[in-house]
């Protein structure tokens, strides 16, 4: 999935700001909270600065300030509240954005097909769904409403500055460009290295995901502490692209203190030495409550730009993970599949009439022909055998024919809309029972629906000798269960689909003579009614279907022996 090559800023800003608006609302709610927040610092400022007048100065008595006092705790306390619900509805944001990101991804894997997704690496796609949309999580809940409040909050603390004191004013306008500017510069370096960051890390997890797959194989070829070696490398690689990272959010965060440390100093100077007399650039003289007034101001003014450099570093990260799920929302390359003529829905109840024209397939663009110049019909309700030699077209045709595979030449027709059911070669079984496996057919079936297809299919020959029958475990990929055993589960998944349309691929391969015999009589059973297109090798099979097409002539003929 990652190709190397940078995807381009502009498709990545806008997916972003794609992203950002799935969570608008909280979003709004949250900007508006922080702002409010924020301009409360003023009267708390000059509340502070008032009491200390009117204490230190005209030495007033405590209680004379007693009003000041409890007006600063109830701009304290409204504060406080508007900080929780600033952040409480950017929570509610984020998780809004992760789930609508997600399910958006979600539904372009199954868009781009089966086929695609075979020539993907399973754990880059992971990393792709789980970390990088939690990088998002910095940028929405963080660097968004420190955006809203860097826009609003200094320039109201600058009117306030400018009605104080216009040298303070002064000061703080002409030291606040500093710093965006070399942000600015910072970031575009944070910008490439959370982009190579996020490759490094999918880069990891494909790799550990594959090997973890495979490590009984790895055992077995003695290959374990050279695995375990190239996993070492991967993690030092994603290690040094993060400390990278880390450099540069650490550099912006240090240029931001420099500058409002700079622009607090000499308003501070500025201060002590009117104090003091040594200074006098205004016409009054200073008095304490403007100063103090002043001084709280000035590091409360670049306080935004400080949280807005603590989260700019996520914007970075959020743009390079938006970069790079852009290449699976954007890039169809050849993954997508157009439907075959007559779309594949589920409102066709009769069974279709199949014709193929001048077809002519090959697995990828760049793959070699595997049939060529293909033509045939089947009629509603007929059988039809696949033979040839093996990597001769006939699981490639099935993929054709069940839409997953777009033909290169020719086309392919149904009249009424089939309802599909395609048992593959290599059936794909979850982690999970064997029920759970079957109802990814039928969710809503019963115990009593499930055993029956199970019956039907021979599943039941060997379930009842595990623990918990159709209830026992098995493991991913249908660890525990032989390929004869994992191609019966398929089989039993097809019965309770009830499709229109059969399209199998090897069903009876390894199994004995007597259960090959009971699944072609249930098959049979079954295909009343129903279009049947079967790959196979078996002389029994072939029998039963009546026709076959053999692929290295692309001639149909009856077969010996009817069924």
């Amino acid at each position: 999935m990652n190709s190397g090559t940078d995807t381009p800023a502009p498709a990545a800003a806008r997916h972003l700001k794609s992203f950002a608006t799935l969570g608008a609302r909280p979003l709004r709610g949250s900007g508006a909270c922080t702002v409010l927040a924020g301009a409360l610092l003023v009267p708390q400022a000059w509340l502070i600065a008032a009491a200390m007048q009117r204490v230190f100065v005209e030495h007033a008595p405590v209680r004379a300030v007693a009003t000041l006092l409890a007006a600063l705790a109830a701009v304290g306390v409204s504060r406080a509240l508007l900080a929780w619900a600033a952040r409480r509805l950017a929570d509610e944001a984020v998780e809004t954005v992760r789930l609508r990101v997600r399910e958006q991804l979600a539904r372009r894997l199954v868009a781009r097909g089966p086929r695609w997704l075979r020539r993907q690496r399973s754990g880059e796609l992971a990393e792709t769904l789980g970390g990088h949309v939690d990088a998002l999580e910095g940028y929405i809940g963080g660097f968004l409403p420190a955006r809203l409040e860097v826009v609003a909050v200094p320039l109201l603390i600058l009117i306030a500055a400018f009605w104080a004191d216009r040298v303070v004013g002064l000061i703080l306008l002409f030291t606040l460009p500093l710093a965006p500017v070399f942000m600015m510069l910072v970031g575009w370096g944070a910008e490439a290295a959370s982009r190579r960051q996020l490759q490094a890390l999918a880069r990891m997890g494909g790799h550990f995901a594959d090997r973890l797959r495979g490590l009984g194989l790895i055992r077995l070829y003695g290959r374990g502490d050279g695995e375990l070696a190239g996993i070492e490398q991967a993690a030092e690689g994603l290690r040094h692209s993060s400390l990278k990272v880390l450099r540069i959010a650490f550099l912006s965060s240090a240029v931001l203190e420099f500058f409002a440390s700079l622009s607090v100093a000499m308003i501070a100077l500025y201060l002590g030495l009117t104090y003091l007399g040594m200074l006098d650039l205004r016409g009054p003289p200073l008095d304490l409550a403007t100063g103090v007034f002043c001084l709280l101001l000035a590091p409360e003014f670049h306080a935004p730009l400080r949280r807005l450099a603590t989260h700019y570093h996520d914007r970075a990260a959020a743009l390079a993970a938006a970069g790079e799920m852009a290449r699976l929302l954007d890039d169809d390359g050849d993954a997508s599949t157009p439907p075959v003529a007559g779309a594949l829905d589920d409102t066709g109840a009769r069974a279709p009439t199949l014709r193929v024209d001048r077809l002519a397939l090959r697995p990828a663009t760049d793959a070699p022909w595997v049939l060529r110049d293909l033509s045939f019909t089947l009629e509603a309700g007929a059988r039809l055998a696949l033979i040839g030699a093996s990597g001769g077209g006939k699981s490639t045709l099935l993929e054709a024919l069940a839409g997953w595979l777009p033909p290169a030449a020719g086309t392919i027709h149904y009249d009424v809309p089939p309802r599909i059911g395609y048992a593959p070669q290599r059936p794909h079984l979850f982690q999970g029972t064997l029920a759970d496996n079957l109802r990814i057919a039928a969710p809503d079936a019963g115990d009593a629906e499930l055993e029956a297809a199970a019956e039907a299919a021979q599943v039941m020959c060997f379930a009842r000798r595990l623990p918990q029958g159709l209830h026992t475990p098995i493991g991913e990929r249908g660890f525990g269960l032989s390929g004869g055993e994992a191609r019966r589960v398929a089989l039993a998944r097809l019965f309770l689909r009830r499709p229109t349309l059969l399209l199998l691929d090897e069903p009876t391969a390894f199994l004995d003579p007597d259960t090959e015999q009971a699944v072609l009589r249930a098959l049979a059973e079954f295909a009343r009614g129903r279009t049947l297109v079967m790959a196979t090798h078996s002389p029994a099979a072939m029998r039963m279907m009546g026709r076959v097409l053999d692929l290295r002539d692309a001639h149909v003929r009856a077969s010996e022996a009817p069924a």
